[in-house]
């Protein structure tokens, strides 16, 4: 799906880096957190390559994936989700599970402890609500890692959604 937004054009000085390179070398880089450095060895790669691919791959995959995450917006789909959680998990009554993880990251400068969490590390973090089959419908992403998981819930577009209604939840009947 990204491979024709990342692909480079072949020229007479030198082939380009191949695009599953550039996703191997990006998908590693999310995982791991390595850094620059290492992936240079790794993919044998320039640094100054890689801080170019990295961006450009994450931008061609949020472009191509983001109509993948999409909050429900009828009961009727809420209804599935919950059916699917039942049914799965014997969970009545859910519409999605949310949680979030923490991705290390080099403190910004001039941050102080904005960034610093519980386990003595800087992080920004990936808040996430998913479906019975781990499917993303929403992800929030970059909120600094002092903040608690109720802090970040509560600063989402997602709870400003609930708060207001525009979720369209069924109503439940017991």
């Amino acid at each position: 799906m990204v491979s024709f937004k990342i692909a480079k054009k072949e020229t007479h000085f030198r082939l380009p880096i191949s695009v599953e390179n550039k996703l191997s070398l990006t998908l590693r880089f999310l995982a791991t957190g390595d850094s620059y450095t290492s992936l240079q060895y790794l993919f044998r790669i320039s640094k100054q390559s890689i801080s170019i691919i990295i961006p450009e791959v994450c931008l061609a995959i949020i472009k191509c994936l983001k109509e993948n995450v999409r909050v429900p917006r009828r009961p009727d789909i809420w209804l599935e989700v919950s059916k699917g959680f039942e049914n799965k998990w014997h969970l009545p009554h859910c519409i999605g599970a949310i949680d979030g993880k923490h991705i290390v990251i080099q403190a910004p400068p001039k941050s102080g402890t904005e960034y610093h969490n519980y386990k003595s590390t800087f992080s920004i973090v990936l808040f996430a609500l998913v479906d019975s089959d781990y499917k993303f419908m929403f992800a929030d992403v970059g909120c600094q890692g002092r903040i608690s998981d109720g802090g970040i819930f509560k600063d989402t577009e997602f709870y400003k959604m609930m708060q207001n209604g525009t979720l369209n939840l069924p109503s439940i009947t017991l």
